[in-house]
């Protein structure tokens, strides 16, 4: 069976290893796949939930195109385009909100994480957010959604508020109920200086993560600086359990060389980190180095960038409007 797949990046600025490992690099083997129809979505009015710089903003949307299309991502074989040059994503959310329930979106435990402690002054947008995210799934009938461990809940929802409108409109099957692509091991990258948080843009130290951009001396001394223990590394994965760094590392690695966890802890069980650390390196580097060379070169590139996203928003808006016209018909519109 073809598989109909959707899925976004948030055009943050600066994108990392965790997001190319934890997404990107997943997407691109979506792609290579002849039978799948891949639609990726630089989700532009997600990132408005928090404050932003226009012109960064204009930036960092390029930015992720060009991330996309560097990492190996062909814009012949799939859809790429920004959401917000797609008008049904807006339609199609505000409709959807008044299908979904107020204690469905008071369970979204990433609101609480990204609201913090003064909930009171999070913004509408970032509350109801999970709505425009089953928005932008179910405009394309998406049969398959790449997710992580952390988005999870987000498409159990998307799938609750397709089953709801279809049973408030007696319209068995209109909204097609995705089913996740859960990738099992590596799609949650953590911070190099700390191996039980998430590897994140907003961790105020650079030394914290390897980002898309950075050169070989950086990712030396930013693998020679990452966090570890003073043991040996372990030799049996069982070994891992209570030691989240080497863990994370150890993951980086298996991801990188596409070879599961038990192989990587064969082949350095017992070794000490900085013979593993000065391995991780040069596979870091030889991966990164040509996306970034490929990202800058894009970049410089700002009509390119912007005639692919014209083009993949011509295409989306093709779908996209076809449905949100069958959606406001039931609707009544």
């Amino acid at each position: 069976m073809n598989k109909k797949i959707f899925s976004g990046v948030q055009p943050t600025g600066n994108l990392h290893l965790g997001n190319y490992l934890g997404a990107i690099k997943n997407f691109v083997d979506l792609n290579n796949q002849k039978d799948n129809e891949c639609i990726f979505c630089v989700v532009d009015l997600h990132a408005i939930t928090v404050k932003q710089d226009p012109k960064e903003l204009k930036k960092n949307i390029r930015e992720t195109a060009a991330t996309f299309l560097a990492s190996g991502i062909d814009s012949n074989n799939s859809i790429i385009f920004n959401q917000s040059n797609v008008s049904a994503h807006s339609e199609a959310a505000w409709i959807l909100s008044c299908v979904s329930r107020i204690g469905w979106l008071n369970r979204m435990t990433q609101f609480k994480e990204k609201a913090g402690k003064d909930k009171e002054k999070a913004s509408i947008g970032l509350y109801s957010y999970p709505v425009l995210m089953a928005a932008d799934i179910l405009l394309y009938d998406a049969t398959h959604v790449p997710v992580g461990d952390d988005q999870k809940q987000h498409l159990e929802l998307c799938r609750d508020i397709a089953q709801k409108f279809n049973n408030d409109f007696n319209s068995p099957d209109f909204l097609k109920v995705p089913e996740p692509l859960i990738q099992k091991e590596f799609s949650r990258i953590m911070s190099l200086k700390d191996g039980t948080k998430k590897m994140s843009k907003s961790d105020a130290s650079d030394l914290s993560r390897i980002n898309l951009s950075d050169g070989n001396d950086e990712i030396l001394n930013k693998i020679k600086k990452a966090k570890t223990d003073p043991l040996p590394m372990p030799e049996e994965v069982k070994d891992l359990n209570k030691r989240p760094e080497a863990e994370n590392l150890l993951g980086i690695y298996s991801s990188l060389k596409n070879q599961s966890l038990e192989n990587s802890v064969k082949e350095f069980g017992g070794k000490q980190f900085s013979e593993f650390k000065e391995k991780l390196s040069e596979s870091l580097i030889e991966t990164i180095q040509p996306i970034s060379k490929e990202i800058k070169k894009l970049t410089n590139d700002e009509k390119y960038l912007d005639e692919i996203l014209l083009k993949g928003s011509e295409k989306a808006d093709k779908i996209a409007s076809k449905k949100i016209n069958e959606i406001k018909e039931l609707v009544g519109f």
